[in-house]
């Protein structure tokens, strides 16, 4: 059985494969009577930035097979005035297509560590510098040594600085309670996850989550100020 994910424009956006044999054959067939070419992208972290990705190749009457996070599959080879052009367009939203290995490598570094943040379930606290190196295939310190000095940051303080933004999220929907938050994002308590939080934002949860439900009342109601 084969469950897919279909853009507004065509392109398979999400897709899960459970052992089906006659769709690997299909795949497969596919594959070898078209031509499709992987493009890499960076900053391209968010269903919003897909979507933007995708309009942008239908302007260029480019045909998308699959969209993940950093990166495409097109069903053309695509010409060096079509890349420059597709260039130009990602560059106006903060994308932008990568070539070097590096670039590339170091894209898939925070595909993982966002996928893992804003949309993993996983149950249990994992060691991330194994699930790390089992997903990209890379030893651990090479990919951490490569990270830091090319983005600037350690892997993770990247993975805190994620972390957090989580948890701005969860705040803001407010949906679950501090303890509910800290549990699901695998801190070792509330005053774990609190002092992380005052330390990268410089305030609380709590305060943090006054100040957009009384920025959210002033725009519902803007009289009241």
């Amino acid at each position: 059985m084969t469950l897919v994910t279909i853009s507004p424009f065509g392109c398979v956006i999400g897709i899960s494969i459970i052992k089906n044999h006659s769709f690997h054959k299909f795949f497969n067939s596919f594959n070898n009577q078209y031509a499709i070419m992987k493009l890499y992208i960076r900053n391209m972290v968010c269903i919003r930035c897909k979507m933007i990705v995708i309009q942008e190749l239908k302007k260029l009457a480019l045909h998308c097979m699959i969209v993940e996070l950093g990166e495409i599959e097109i069903l053309e080879n695509i010409s060096p005035v079509q890349l420059e052009k597709l260039n130009i367009a990602l560059l106006k939203y903060g994308l932008e297509l990568m070539d070097s290995r590096k670039s590339i490598l170091i894209e898939k570094i925070k595909k993982v560590i966002v996928e893992l943040v804003h949309y993993s379930e996983e149950p249990e606290k994992i060691n991330f510098s194994n699930y790390l190196s089992e997903k990209l295939n890379y030893n651990y310190t090479y990919l951490a040594n490569l990270f830091s000095e090319t983005v600037g940051v350690n892997i993770a303080h990247y993975i805190i600085t994620h972390k957090i933004e989580r948890v701005k999220e969860l705040l803001v929907y407010d949906e679950l309670s501090l303890t509910e938050i800290s549990y699901k994002l695998h801190y070792s308590s509330v005053a774990h996850l609190s002092n992380q939080f005052k330390k990268i934002t410089g305030l609380t949860p709590s305060h943090f989550k006054r100040l957009k439900v009384d920025r959210c009342m002033g725009i519902v109601n803007p009289g009241s100020y």
